[in-house]
């Protein structure tokens, strides 16, 4: 396969998940870019935050056309997400690159159990007042996690404004990517001093997230949204396995020595 048709194929499926799922895609892009496009984890991180932020900011806008965007929430979260994303961004030029992928491995593994535990997070209704300082405290956990590892962070957002804030499933999930895309953005702007962008491999994943992401939107309305997230988790439990039986070895190594 040439490696211009890979590149679509892989930013199809990340924008068909961002759109279906409110995340998801994010968390598939670095090891996509480290093992089949073959970035290093830190060139892979920078990369990924614009691929995700561009998706996120398109499937935001099919899902504003189906007014399931609270704007008030997406402002005081992802505003303070792009504070402390941008901050965070310094640390992981600090890490070692096995050490990145092991923390997304474990990051993987949470956003996996919290997928096959979203039946009850999903039957949630929305509050009647929304408490400002959960909404900007959980802003703030998500940027440092998205300013590290690269990750928009849609499958931690989501249970967060629905479990936490009290958003119903729907308006989570469109206002998820708002933030995303903000989150994204000042995560981008932080690793841009320390690495070369290939903004030509941006443009090929972008340009097919774009079709996948009005895709998934589409197919989202279609589809079980529980039996997409149950079949998506299971992918990311075997892909962190992965990671980790990868890089765990490599990490171990550099703590002995």
């Amino acid at each position: 396969m040439s490696p211009i048709l890979l590149d679509l194929l892989i930013g199809f499926a990340i924008g068909a998940s961002l759109g279906m799922l409110g995340g998801g895609g994010s968390i598939l892009t670095v090891p996509a870019l480290v093992y089949l496009v073959g970035q290093s984890p830190q060139s892979a991180v920078t990369t990924s935050l614009a691929i995700v932020g561009a998706n996120s900011l398109m499937g935001a806008y099919f899902h504003r056309a189906q007014g399931t965007l609270n704007w008030r929430v997406a402002v005081v979260f992802g505003g303070v997400g792009m504070i402390t994303a941008y901050l965070a961004a310094g640390i992981s030029k600090q890490l070692p690159p096995s050490l990145l992928m092991v923390a997304l491995a474990m990051l993987m593994l949470v956003v996996a159990v919290l997928l096959l535990r979203g039946k009850n997070s999903a039957q949630s209704t929305e509050q009647e007042t929304v408490h400002l300082w959960k909404v900007a405290a959980g802003g703030a956990a998500i940027g440092v996690v998205t300013g590290i590892l690269g990750v928009g962070g849609g499958f931690l957002i989501v249970p967060a404004l629905v479990m936490l804030i009290g958003l119903p499933m729907h308006h989570a999930v469109g206002t998820s990517l708002i933030i995303i895309a903000m989150n994204s953005a000042a995560g981008f702007l932080g690793h841009l001093e320390s690495f070369t962008v290939d903004f030509t491999l941006i443009a090929a994943f972008v340009t097919a997230g774009l079709v996948g992401t009005f895709a998934g939107v589409r197919l989202g309305k279609r589809l079980n949204p529980m039996v997409l997230r149950r079949v998506f988790a299971v992918f990311v439990i075997a892909l962190a396995l992965f990671l980790l039986y990868d890089n765990l070895p490599k990490l171990m190594g550099l703590v002995v020595s």
